[in-house]
């Protein structure tokens, strides 16, 4: 099943469902008005979602209508808990060999975690604003889940079971902010705007085998001013499953539905597949020549991210924004 979210002069929008190919959709308010009264009720919702999904994929659904993705939100726009991870340690391992910095042993077994901000997310097409590229703006190419209530405590192959929803996101970072904001020994602040997300999020059995143990095994292609950046596989060296970070996230409290968890910069050993972040690719420069030659993102520049099935189609939909100056 595949939902979305779209506008409606509300701030949580109108839920959708869309078809598998993302070209209809139709609107369910006699089940659901938001995600978030969705995923608050999934044990009532789900099965009557599903049922919509069938009949538009059937084409037996007379009220269905055009899926634009130009109008789309975040498939949640805001949610109560947004907590991001740093899965793929090979990525860290990279960025600390960058600045001679050894990799403790305990990041191999203890998940990295911040919780950023979640009053609001953004859609697939929503301009990055920002107000200053002095503060090196960089895209984040991730994948992430959202859960419904996670009882404190839970093991990881539980918390596999608590999720609801999957899609992929991007997590912009100002890179030349974190520095300073690390330093104080308090996490992310500023250095992390708001998030977006693809047009759709889908259900773990519309992965056809590609999501496993989990783990989405398939590549994320991130896209900069049209040259590719890299096209490395979510499933491949993820050192934490999602099931390990909400085990983690849910050490000591609770988790309320419509939880979301990043998976961080998806990344592959070695980058043989390149990489999703600029952050990573200055880093490779300075290993090989001793300083970086590739800038942090500009205003007008266009990031694209998209995940693909074997057979090439898309499963979420395109994530395309536009880096655009923030003017008071």
């Amino acid at each position: 099943m595949k939902l979305a979210t779209i506008q409606n002069q509300t701030r949580d929008g109108q839920l959708v469902v869309v078809n598998k190919e993302l070209t209809k959709a139709v609107a369910v308010p006699q089940i659901a008005h938001t995600m978030q009264i969705a995923i608050d009720n999934w044990k009532t919702t789900e099965s009557l979602l599903q049922s919509v999904y069938r009949d538009l994929n059937d084409n037996k659904l007379s009220d269905a209508f055009d899926f634009d993705t130009t109008v789309v939100m975040a498939p949640i726009p805001r949610a109560y808990h947004w907590a991001d991870g740093s899965a793929y340690v090979t990525h860290v391992e990279l960025v600390r060999k960058a600045r001679n910095a050894e990799l403790p042993e305990s990041f191999w077994t203890d998940p990295l975690m911040y919780m950023g901000a979640s009053d609001a997310f953004i859609g697939a097409q929503d301009d990055i604003l920002i107000a200053d590229e002095a503060w090196g703006i960089d895209f984040e190419s991730e994948v992430a889940v959202i859960t419904d209530d996670v009882p404190a405590g839970v093991n990881a192959e539980e918390a596999l079971t608590h999720i609801k929803l999957i899609t992929i996101i991007n997590d912009v970072s100002l890179r030349n902010l974190i520095p300073n904001e690390l330093s104080k020994q308090f996490g992310f602040y500023q250095s992390k705007p708001w998030t977006s997300f693809a047009p759709v999020v889908v259900t773990p059995d519309e992965l056809e085998g590609q999501w496993k143990e989990g783990k989405l095994h398939l590549p994320l292609h991130s896209t900069l001013n049209d040259q590719l950046i890299g096209s490395p596989n979510a499933g491949v060296d993820m050192t934490f499953n999602f099931g390990q970070l909400i085990a983690h996230a849910a050490k000591t409290r609770s988790l309320m539905a419509g939880t979301v968890i990043g998976s961080g910069t998806v990344a592959n050993q070695g980058s043989v597949d390149g990489s999703s972040c600029l952050a990573e690719v200055r880093c490779l420069e300075i290993i090989r020549d001793g300083k970086p030659s590739t800038p942090f993102m500009s205003f007008g520049d266009t990031i694209e991210i998209e995940m693909k099935d074997p057979a090439g189609q898309t499963i979420f939909g395109k994530i395309r924004q536009k880096v655009t100056q923030y003017i008071k």
